[in-house]
């Protein structure tokens, strides 16, 4: 218990001593570039609670969410194809490298020629981008299934559904959720990229259109609100990971 306090105290104590200095650093140093925090606050305040949040975060978070949400769908649904039939994964195994080797700011291009500027074009870079930890952490995790257990279950009659229900899936769960969280924040990098290039909402563009404005503030605000998203999306996380895998860290006597 002491331990879990000490670590909650230093995980506070080093952003505020971190506030703190910048304050003092920015107050000295009196550029354009890096605004005392007091003004920087005060703008966050103006724009964010609450007048741009219809207008630029929950654009970002639809597109956040609809992105990610398809790459864990395919990600895992296609892992669990290609990992159970080793054919399937051959005959596909070139055309996926060679996808998985592009740059997903590559395509936003295309995906502007195909899609235009709205939200699916935004989507469609996510997705491109961010699937391929889950994909590959997915087959990684079915591959590495005790080869053993697979054969208990068929001499006990078991269907193929039901191996891939009650051993497939569990054995393979904590390389899938460790790519799940590679991709959220690989996802939320495409969504800013992707509202930076080609938008008229978003919190990327939002950043994107005050720094060609000098608002400085302003753009300083946007940063910081990318950050808490990040923050916040990755503390969700770690709290469903350590519902979804806890019979997992029992197992291994890692239970908190």
């Amino acid at each position: 218990m002491i331990r879990r306090v000490l670590l909650l105290a230093l995980e506070i104590a080093v952003p505020v001593v971190l506030l703190a200095a910048y304050a003092v650093w920015a107050a000295r140093a009196e550029t354009f570039y890096f605004p005392p925090l007091g003004e920087i606050r005060d703008r966050f305040a103006d724009l964010w609670l609450f007048d741009r949040v219809p207008q630029h975060l929950l654009p970002s978070l639809r597109r956040l969410a609809i992105g990610y949400g398809l790459c864990v769908l395919l990600g895992v649904g296609a892992g669990l194809l290609l990992g159970a039939f080793r054919l399937v994964q051959q005959a596909v195994a070139p055309f996926a490298e060679f996808l998985r080797a592009l740059p997903a700011v590559a395509l936003i291009p295309f995906g502007l020629l195909v899609f235009g500027v709205g939200d699916t074009m935004k989507v469609f870079i996510i997705v491109s981008g961010a699937i391929w930890p889950i994909l590959l952490n997915t087959i990684d995790g079915v591959r590495g299934v005790d080869a053993g257990m697979l054969e208990m279950a068929r001499s006990y009659r078991v269907g193929r559904w039901g191996r891939i229900r009650d051993i497939v899936i569990p054995a393979a769960a904590p390389r899938v959720v460790a790519g799940m969280r590679t991709s959220l924040s690989i996802a939320i990098i495409l969504m800013v990229v992707s509202e930076m290039v080609a938008s008229r909402d978003g919190v990327g563009y939002f950043v994107l259109e005050s720094q060609r404005r000098f608002a400085i503030r302003d753009m300083w605000t946007g940063i910081i609100v990318l950050g808490i998203i990040g923050y916040l999306a990755n503390f969700l996380f770690v709290q469903a990971e350590r519902w979804v895998l806890r019979w997992h860290r029992e197992s291994k006597g890692r239970a908190r």
